[in-house]
């Protein structure tokens, strides 16, 4: 927005609007002094909450004049955007910076700090409270508003929250070795139509063909610049419980963050797993190994949990944790369209349609120990998933895995591995 030095002159020669907002820098000593940190974060929240929009400190907005920032004190103003961005506003900004030079009204070159602020996939708050802009000035949200705003930005939208436009990510975040192996053999459309039919990319509210937020995770090679939180938390711990902060005994045995589109974090996780638990030897007839946990269980709840959490809550990853006698998958969000633990072996839903077409043409991963599935790719349309999961895990371990809602944003599954003193550990 306003790229150009002169497109961006131009608007600070009419004043503020709905997309610029201009504010003269302060300092004590070295440290910024005005702006006051609260007052940056309303209106920077407010364009997010709108439709995005400029904010360039080194201007006066009374004078509409460039008035500049002192060199030697770029850095504390950039610092200062970077800490109102991520410690003042929740969920945290992610701001496009740029220090640039511009004239002044006696054409003396002056530095100042551009700070971008592209429409948000969320709905953030500010210290004052929920702001939208509207014309020069930022205001609070009506409820009714603010109500439909969260509706329009999550998942319960009719416009699903995985086909929503990534309004700061061009196409060409998006990598041809990704996106071609979703191409049928028959397919001769060229790239645009193609993703455009895979619900990948849409048109934006500017115009401009865009990723969506399912083509960001499906085909980006590492989606957490626009979604930080769109990976897998793997930990493998010695023992069955997390000991407390300061206990000397190492108690982490393995600890990973798993990102890259959800098939390759399906194919680590698992490999996680595989590489992390232990295996009991059973010499009722000869030794026999058996595998801590039944992987084809293991792969149908990591599929699940990148398949059905809810991308739309900002701050929250799926979590792997691996115990001596447990595995744990935290998934975050609710159980999509009312759905409860006790009827999930019986009712199917989905919360995130295009994410589950596209991971039901990614192939299983091959290779990975003890996975032996029928299963060809990732997601089926039969809704076998669970009756695999409660089946295999029973089989192995005598006990049926448990599903339980954690207040109403996080769902837990958990695993459990056969009684150690059934075997001997390996």
């Amino acid at each position: 927005m306003f790229d150009s030095k002169k497109e961006l002159l131009d608007q600070i020669r009419l004043g503020e609007s709905s997309f610029l907002e201009l504010n003269e820098v302060r300092f004590k000593k070295e440290k910024v002094a005005g702006p006051p940190a609260k007052n940056l974060a309303n209106e920077l929240a407010a364009f997010a909450n709108s439709y995005g929009g400029v904010c360039v400190l080194g201007v006066s907005d009374r004078l509409r004049e460039v008035v500049g920032i002192p060199l030697d004190l770029l850095d504390s103003v950039v610092g200062f955007v970077r800490h109102v961005c991520t410690e003042l506003v929740k969920p945290r900004l992610v701001p496009i910076v740029d220090r640039l030079w511009l004239p002044s009204t006696t054409g003396e070159e002056l530095a100042v700090v551009k700070v971008e602020i592209r429409r948000s996939l969320f709905v953030h708050l500010s210290p004052g409270g929920y702001l939208h802009r509207v014309a020069d000035e930022k205001r609070v949200m009506p409820p009714d508003y603010l109500a439909r705003l969260f509706q329009q930005r999550s998942q319960t939208r009719m416009i699903r929250f995985d086909e929503q436009v990534v309004s700061d990510a061009t196409l060409g975040v998006l990598s041809p070795d990704l996106w071609e192996r979703f191409r049928t053999p028959r397919s001769r459309n060229e790239r645009n139509v193609l993703l455009s039919k895979l619900r990948m990319i849409r048109q934006g509210e500017d115009g401009v063909l865009r990723p969506t937020v399912a083509g960001v995770l499906m085909a980006a090679p590492d989606g957490r610049r626009w979604l930080p939180n769109a990976f897998i938390q793997a930990v493998a711990y010695r023992g069955d419980r997390v000991h407390p902060r300061g206990e000397k005994e190492v108690y982490q045995l393995d600890a990973v963050d798993i990102s890259g589109p959800l098939d390759k974090q399906v194919d680590e996780a698992c490999r996680f797993v595989a590489k992390n638990m232990k295996l009991a030897a059973f010499k009722q007839l000869g030794r026999v190994d058996r595998p801590q946990f039944d992987m084809a269980a293991v792969f149908e709840v990591v599929v699940n949990a990148v398949a059905h959490r809810d991308y739309s809550i900002h701050g929250s990853k799926v979590r792997l944790r691996l115990f001596a006698d447990r595995l744990e998958l935290y998934s975050p969000g609710s159980l999509p369209n009312t759905l409860q633990p006790e009827n999930l072996l019986y009712i199917q839903s989905s919360r995130n349609e295009v994410l589950s077409s596209l991971l039901a043409k990614c192939p299983v991963p091959s290779g990975i120990p003890w996975l032996a599935t029928s299963r060809r790719t990732l997601m089926d349309k039969r809704g076998e998933g669970m009756r695999i999961i409660v089946e295999n895990s029973l089989k192995l371990s005598g006990r049926a895995p448990e599903y339980r809602m954690i207040g109403d944003s996080e769902f837990l599954v958990t695993i459990y591995a056969p009684p150690q003193e059934s075997g001997e550990q390996a």
